[in-house]
């Protein structure tokens, strides 16, 4: 797609105009980017002749910027980031590609950091960037390559691969139900449940699954896992977690399931990626490993639609 030149100004020009922007003032941007504050002035002169509209209205030697200004200023500083950080991904990795992943806390530490070895094993020159993200946010705005989601394929002008769906198990810590024995489903009642702010339903499903009526919600709130995990471990409730957040503990004794059979979640956990990344050749490798590392998983739940196993991208 051919780009107007006028609307294409040059980094130098946006760097002056986000710098004064920034710092307030033109003598402040120039020692920042080691310019003279009046080669500053002459780039922020120079980009509001190219937009053909002022950008700062000057008042007794000062710049105040316009409210135009202020908000191109948002997106030429996300503009900014996103050439500064593409440009260090190249120098630092030349020959492979950088994937920069959005996950959930628990997936994370739980399920896919102890696979991501063999995922760096098998594609060496990939560099793979973290950081975690609770809720759903704005591809281009943050500029991930690629997130791990959890609920439905819902994501708007994104690709999604179903990894697994969510099961539930009801545990809690050995000495706390020595004080509180359930021998039964309904013994719970009585129990202090831990909960989390993502899953609203998830004791109620466990209770109509098991034939009952939930109580009144009463115990302890959480916005993560592994806070609810570490509540549960000592001792302060029951929690209901992810069966694969909750195995490790379960093997080591520091937690023990309750009576009663583990229940379908109210989601799955998803490979999401931006339809604009879909043919980069990290996030490829990571879709492809993926669907590999989760095969056996959708296997045994036994998925009746083929069409959830497989890539699905949809338009907004």
């Amino acid at each position: 797609m051919s780009r107007p030149r006028r609307f294409l100004p040059s980094v130098s020009l946006l760097t002056a105009f986000e710098a004064v922007l920034r710092t307030g003032s033109t003598a402040a941007a120039a020692r920042e980017l080691d310019l003279t504050q009046g080669a500053v002035s002459r780039l922020v002169q120079n980009l509001e002749s190219q937009l053909g509209q002022p950008l700062f209205l000057r008042e007794r030697r000062r710049l105040i910027p316009t409210e135009a200004a202020r908000a191109y200023g948002r997106d030429i500083s996300r503009a900014l980031d996103l050439v500064a950080r593409a440009s260090m991904e190249l120098a630092a990795n030349p020959g492979g590609g950088v994937l920069s992943l959005a996950i959930l806390p628990a997936f994370g530490t739980r399920w896919l950091a102890p696979r991501l070895a063999g995922f760096l094993s098998a594609h060496p020159g990939i560099t793979i960037n973290l950081a975690t993200r609770l809720k759903r946010f704005n591809f281009a705005a943050e500029g991930f390559d690629a997130a791990i989601h959890f609920g439905v394929d819902d994501w708007r002008g994104a690709g999604h691969l179903r990894l697994f769906d969510e099961t539930l198990v009801a545990c809690a810590a050995p000495a706390f139900l020595r004080a509180n024995p359930i021998r039964q489903p309904a013994d719970v009642h009585a129990l202090p449940l831990l909960q989390i702010e993502t899953r609203p339903t998830a004791w109620p499903e466990w209770f109509r699954a098991h034939g009952l009526v939930a109580p009144l919600p009463r115990g302890m709130l959480f916005d993560q896992f592994a806070p609810m995990t570490q509540a549960a471990i000592h001792g302060l409730g029951v929690a209901l977690l992810p069966e694969f957040l909750a195995m490790p503990d379960l093997d080591e004794g520091r937690l023990q399931r309750l009576p009663g059979a583990p229940v379908s979640g109210t989601g799955s956990y998803w490979l999401v990626w931006p339809e604009a990344r879909a043919d980069y050749p990290p996030v490829v490798a990571l879709r492809d490993w993926l669907a590999a590392e989760t095969a056996d998983l959708r296997a045994r739940e036994g998925a009746g639609d083929g069409a959830d196993d497989g890539d699905r991208t949809r338009t907004p």
